[in-house]
C-alpha cells in the first residue's frame, strides 16, 4: 500500500470517526435533555400535548374603518401576547383567525393558546385586566337629556326603556363623541403624586400618560378645537375622569385623575404600560385539553416512530445489504440531528408536527433508495463499490434535488397560509427535508466510501454485501 493511499484510508476512517462522535454526541444530547427535569433544552410541547387553556375572544371593530382593521388586530394580538407572556405561561400562541361571516357581520377572532394553563378562570381574569382606554369628548346638551330619560326610565319602574325614547321623532343622540384616540396610541404611564396647586389635593395619585408621535398629534388636535369642552377618560368603557379642556394641549401628555388610591393608580399603571387595548374584545370561546390526552398522543407516537424506524431498517438491510445497513445508520444521524434541532431552536411539538416527523422516517430514506438504485446499476456494469457509490451520487444527485426542492415548496406554501395547527406540519417537515438531504449526502456517503472497496467479480464476502435482493445475483 502506497503512502498516498494510506493517508486517504486514514483520512476516510477518521471522518467516519468524527461522523460516529458526532452521532454520539447528538443521541446524548437528546437523551440527557429529553429525560432530565429542568433541562437547558427541552422538548415545547404544544397546547394539544402539554394540555392547556384554549381561548377565542371577538374584537368589536364595528367602529373602525375595513382599512385599518388588520392593522389594529396585529396590535391587539402584541399586546394580549405581552400580557399572557407576564405571568410565565410556556410557549403562549397568540394569533389572528381568519375573519368569518357569522349572522351575516364579518367578525374578526383572536386565538390565545396557553400550553399547562389548566386553570381557565385564572387565565381569562389575567387577560381580562388588559385596559380599554377610551377619550371621548361629552355632549353636555345630549347628556343632560340621557340623564333626563334616565329617571322617566327610573320613575316609570322600566316600563319604558331609554333606548326606545324618541325625542323629535329621531333617537335620543350619544351624549359622548369618539375623537379617535384610544389606548394604540400611548407610548407609557406612570405614577406621579399631585402637588396641591391649582385647587388639586396635595399627594393625590395620578396616572400621567404619554401618547406616541400620532397619538399627540391627534390629541393636540382635539384640545385645539375643543377649548371649553369636557375630555372624559374611559377605562374598559366606564368614564373614570372627565377634565375641561381650558387650552391646546402638546406634547402628547395627559393625566388621568379619578380619586385613586396609591394602589389602584400603580395597578392601572402597570396595566396601561402592559398595554392598553386598541378594540374591544369579548370571550366568546374557552376550552380545556387535559394533559393526559398528550401524554397518549406522545406515546403512541413514539410507538409508531420505533415502528415505522425498525421496519424501514429491516427493508433496507434485507434489500440493500452492507449499503442497507449505513442507510440505517444514516437515519440515525438524521433522527438524532431532528430530535437536536427541535430543541434547540426550539420548535413548539403539536400532534400534527409528531405525524410530520413520523412521516418524514419514510421521507430520509428516499435519497438513499435513489443513489442505491443508480449504484446497484454501476455495481453490476463490473465498476468496484466505491467507484460505483460516487456514480451513483452523481447520477442520483438531479433527482434527489428535484424532490426535496418540491418537497420544501409546499412546506413553505402550507407555512404561509396554513393555520397553526398546519404550520407546525409543515415546520417539522421542512426541516425533515433539510436534514435528510445532510444525512444522504454527509452520512451515507462517507461511510460507503469508507468501507472497503469490492467487484461484483470477487468471490469474497464483500462482494455479495455490496449487492442487492435477498438471493445473490
Amino acid at each position: 500500500m502506497t503512502t498516498e493511499s494510506r493517508s486517504t484510508a486514514f483520512l476516510r476512517i477518521f471522518k467516519v470517526f468524527v461522523l460516529l462522535g458526532v452521532l454520539g454526541y447528538l443521541g446524548f444530547f437528546v437523551y440527557s435533555n429529553a429525560v432530565t427535569d429542568g433541562a437547558k433544552h427541552p422538548f415545547k410541547l404544544g397546547l394539544d400535548l402539554a394540555g392547556g387553556a384554549h381561548l377565542v375572544y371577538e374584537a368589536d371593530t364595528s367602529s373602525i374603518s375595513a382599512a385599518e382593521v388588520p392593522e389594529l388586530m396585529n396590535v391587539l394580538r402584541d399586546v394580549i401576547e405581552r400580557r399572557v407572556n407576564l405571568f410565565g405561561v410556556s410557549e403562549p400562541v397568540v394569533y389572528v383567525e381568519s375573519s368569518s361571516f357569522v349572522s351575516g357581520e364579518k367578525k374578526e377572532r383572536l386565538v390565545v393558546e396557553l400550553p399547562g394553563v389548566t386553570d381557565v378562570a385564572d387565565a381569562v381574569a389575567e387577560i381580562g385586566r388588559t385596559p380599554l382606554l377610551e377619550f371621548k369628548l361629552i355632549d353636555n346638551e345630549a347628556l343632560s337629556t340621557l340623564q333626563a330619560l334616565e329617571r322617566m326610565e327610573a320613575n316609570a319602574s322600566g316600563s319604558i326603556s331609554i333606548d326606545n325614547v324618541l325625542i323629535n321623532g329621531e333617537v335620543a343622540p350619544e351624549p359622548y363623541i369618539d375623537t379617535g384616540l384610544t389606548g394604540r396610541y400611548l407610548e407609557s404611564a406612570s405614577l406621579e403624586f399631585t402637588s396641591g396647586q391649582s385647587g388639586q389635593l396635595s399627594n393625590e395619585p395620578v396616572v400621567s400618560i404619554k401618547f406616541n408621535q400620532e397619538g399627540g398629534d391627534i390629541f393636540a388636535d382635539i384640545t385645539r378645537n375643543n377649548v371649553g369642552s369636557q375630555l372624559a377618560i374611559f377605562l374598559d368603557g366606564e368614564i373614570i375622569s372627565a377634565p375641561r379642556i381650558n387650552e391646546t394641549i402638546i406634547g402628547g401628555t395627559a393625566v388621568i385623575s379619578g380619586g385613586f388610591t396609591p394602589i389602584e393608580a400603580r395597578e392601572l399603571t402597570e396595566n396601561l404600560n402592559f398595554g392598553a387595548l386598541p378594540v374591544p374584545i369579548e370571550l366568546v370561546s374557552t376550552q380545556t385539553i387535559d394533559a393526559t390526552l398528550g401524554a397518549g398522543v406522545v406515546s403512541q407516537s413514539y410507538f409508531a416512530g420505533v415502528i415505522g424506524f425498525s421496519l424501514i431498517a429491516a427493508f433496507m438491510i434485507l434489500w440493500y445489504r452492507v449499503a442497507g445497513l449505513v442507510a440505517s445508520v444514516a437515519l440515525l444521524f438524521y433522527v438524532a440531528l431532528s430530535l437536536a434541532l427541535f430543541m434547540f431552536i426550539p420548535v413548539t411539538l403539536t400532534a400534527a408536527g409528531l405525524a410530520g416527523f413520523v412521516l418524514s422516517l419514510g421521507m430520509a430514506v428516499d435519497a438513499n433508495v435513489l443513489i442505491f438504485e443508480r449504484m446497484k446499476e454501476e455495481y453490476r456494469s463490473g465498476k468496484g463499490s466505491r467507484e460505483a457509490a460516487l456514480e451513483g451520487f452523481r447520477r442520483a444527485w438531479t433527482a434527489i434535488q428535484d424532490s426535496n426542492v418540491t418537497g420544501l415548496l409546499s412546506a413553505a406554501i402550507l407555512f404561509w397560509f396554513g393555520t397553526s395547527l398546519i404550520k407546525g406540519f409543515a415546520l417539522v417537515l421542512g426541516l425533515g427535508i433539510l436534514t435528510s438531504m445532510l444525512s444522504a449526502i454527509v452520512f451515507t456517503r462517507t461511510l460507503l466510501i469508507a468501507l472497503p472497496d469490492a467487484k461484483r467479480s470477487d468471490s469474497g464476502l464483500w462482494s455479495y454485501l455490496f449487492g442487492t435482493g435477498l438471493i445473490k445475483k
